[in-house]
């Protein structure tokens, strides 16, 4: 029998889904009586979830297209199932994608977080992260904040946001998924949810399945959970903050003394490094590069400084167990396998070379102008990503020609688009 095939008592029914190209969860509801036997056999379903957009839409790719029929793949839990606090009687677990033969299916994201944490295994070395994910919190129907005004980290929007607010962070927290804390953020409607950090793996399946429960929550209390990096372009975008710290034989390897140490800032290099070339990966919509903008707390570049939020990469220090870097430039929406797996790669590879970092940045990261500019359309980064040998290497060819083609749709679906501005400007006077 599975280890994953014990049920919370009283369960029936079984929700289990998988992170797909965009880190959106997709999966099925089963039935109890049946749970044993997709434990055992594993649950069809088509390798298409992994190859589309977050409209549901398809396209010939690659690895599944018309000529080989869109064909089968088996999902299998991955992660304990959890009864769900507010829907009595479902218990929900995530699931990971192999074939009939049991071997991971080769598109599967999650695939590529493994293969550079097995990398680092090899080194002796364990991967450590924490997130923190901002998000909006949306009238359903006017598709606008509810609240008025900014309010960033004020105490009283914080009560009026508690009757979602905290059951985002207690029936979450009672799901396994540790929730640190909680605030309002620098928008109307606009929150911030930091999760504990732990292995890896274990984060980034965190928040595949963190970002599902949040919208479930949030529309049982009357409100749309978005995470898009740019929903109004005068207020706030949305970050996907990712603390790194790596760990041997109990310690935190960064760490001497509460300070970071070589270790720590080879890994930071090699971020530094390749930060440009991997954009894609953290910032995946024409959208995405509204929010990188001079002055909004959005990186421009790849500047790094000590507890300084204007840089790209931003060094924290006090306990040895504190100390780690912070990459602050993804947005909420991205998929957070390949996301770590292009950063825990990155930094590896700063290990291996012994790469040193440029000199700290010690005020504002925006007017340093000898950095490496970050892209700031979509086009300028896929073609950085494609010409990146860091990237292909994590993705693979078959992953990155999925993630290029979506980001191509994008740009020409948005670009055939006459706006509500453009038709509100010209109409009336040209």
């Amino acid at each position: 029998m599975s280890n994953f095939a014990s049920l919370p008592k009283g369960t029936h029914t079984v929700a289990m889904g998988m992170g797909d190209i965009n880190g959106i969860m997709r999966g099925k509801r089963i039935p109890a009586t049946h749970w044993e036997n997709v434990c055992a056999s594993g649950n069809a379903l088509s390798i298409a979830l992994l190859a589309m957009d977050m409209t549901s839409d398809v396209w010939d790719t690659p690895y599944v297209n018309m000529d080989n029929g869109y064909p089968d793949m088996l999902m299998k839990p991955v992660t304990q199932p959890t009864a769900i606090p507010w829907e009595e009687g479902v218990a929900f677990c995530l699931g990971g994608a192999i074939d009939e033969a049991g071997a991971p299916i080769p598109i599967d994201p999650r695939g590529t977080l493994i293969a550079q944490l097995e990398r680092a295994k090899a080194m002796g070395l364990e991967i450590q992260t924490g997130t923190e994910l901002e998000f909006y919190l949306l009238d359903p129907e006017t598709m606008q904040p509810k609240d008025q005004g900014i309010s960033v980290y004020t105490m009283s929007r914080a009560a009026e946001l508690e009757h979602v607010l905290g059951p985002i962070r207690q029936q979450i927290n009672e799901m396994g998924i540790a929730i640190e804390q909680s605030n309002p953020e620098y928008a109307p409607g606009q929150v911030e949810v930091n999760i504990r950090y732990d292995e890896a793996l274990k984060s980034a399946d965190q928040i595949i399945m963190f970002r599902s429960l949040v919208q479930q929550l949030a529309h049982k209390h009357g409100y749309l959970a978005t995470f898009m990096a740019k929903p109004f372009i005068d207020q706030s975008g949305s970050g996907f903050h990712t603390h790194y710290s790596i760990w041997k034989d109990g310690k935190n390897a960064f760490a001497d003394n509460g300070k970071i140490n070589a270790m720590g800032l080879s890994f930071l290099a090699g971020m530094q490094k390749h930060m440009a070339e991997m954009s894609l990966i953290g910032s995946t919509t024409p959208n995405a590069y509204r929010r990188r903008q001079p002055y909004t707390f959005s990186p421009t570049n790849n500047t790094w400084g000590y507890d300084n939020r204007t840089v790209g990469l931003r060094v924290i220090q006090g306990h040895d167990s504190a100390v780690r870097v912070e990459k602050r430039d993804a947005s909420a929406e991205c998929n957070p396998y390949y996301l770590l797996a292009c950063d825990i790669a990155a930094g590896l590879d700063g290990i291996e070379q012994g790469l040193q970092p440029t000199e700290p940045c010690l005020t504002d990261g925006y007017a340093v102008e000898d950095a490496d500019m970050l892209p700031t359309s979509l086009e300028a980064a896929v073609a950085a990503a494609n010409g990146s040998e860091l990237v292909n290497m994590v993705l693979g060819e078959d992953r990155l020609t999925i993630l290029t083609q979506q980001a191509e749709r994008e740009l020409e679906f948005v670009a055939n688009q006459v706006t509500p501005v453009e038709f509100e400007r010209y109409a009336k006077n040209l």
